[in-house]
């Protein structure tokens, strides 16, 4: 059962716990999360948002029974981020791959990211974070400002709201211009080797494995 349900400014939507029965996002979704930290064993998962491509942003927030109890079972929220037929558009994958299998018990996929995306093809330049990419290839200025805020706080302000929904609503769009950068560089297919290893890379930072990296050579 999805919880309640805010609406803010029109374009983006706050549920509790879960998204609402028959919510439909169609053949891909910009997946974003909010977190207290970077440490997902550590740092609880507060907000995922997701964004259809159409302007507008859902945004869960997963709220746990007690103080540092467990999050919400999130039935709708788990079938969509695991369905084999719905792409995950993602910036920075490897994490919030991880975070949400961690929280929510499942195998995130199929995926792609725009980071690595960019990584691969604007070797020109060391700006791959989702503001210089949006500022350079879309036009659209972010603010960061809400970057580091308290997301577990029960109430989000509206600016957090709005920072979260930026996140997502400019993903599809990112990911369409990348791709064609993939396939114009002949990295298309090397960019989906990687995409399809990040649940299992994923896997390996819970398990500790981000230190010491199992493919370095270092002994």
């Amino acid at each position: 059962m999805a919880g309640r349900q805010i609406p803010t400014d029109g374009a983006i939507t706050l549920h509790r716990n879960d998204l609402p029965d028959g919510l439909d996002f169609g053949p891909r979704v910009a997946v974003d999360t909010e977190t207290m930290g970077l440490n997902p064993y550590r740092d609880r998962l507060c907000l995922i948002q997701l964004s259809s491509g159409d302007g507008t942003a859902h945004l869960v927030q997963i709220i746990p029974d007690q103080p540092g109890g467990k999050p919400a079972d999130c039935p709708n929220l788990r079938r969509i981020l695991s369905d084999p037929s719905i792409l995950k558009i993602m910036h920075f994958a490897r994490f919030d791959v991880a975070i949400l299998q961690h929280t929510l018990g499942i195998t995130v996929g199929p995926t792609v990211c725009t980071k690595i995306a960019a990584r691969l093809v604007r070797t020109f330049t060391d700006r791959h974070g989702l503001a210089a990419l949006c500022r350079e290839m879309l036009g659209a200025e972010m603010s960061k400002q809400q970057q580091s805020s308290d997301w577990g706080a029960p109430e989000l302000t509206p600016e957090q709201l709005a920072y979260a929904a930026s996140d997502v609503l400019y993903l599809h769009m990112l990911w369409s211009k990348l791709e064609a950068l993939l396939v114009r560089e002949n990295r298309r297919e090397l960019a989906q080797a990687c995409f399809d290893f990040l649940p299992a890379r994923a896997r390996l930072d819970l398990l500790g494995y981000e230190d010491p990296d199992i493919f370095s050579h270092r002994a």
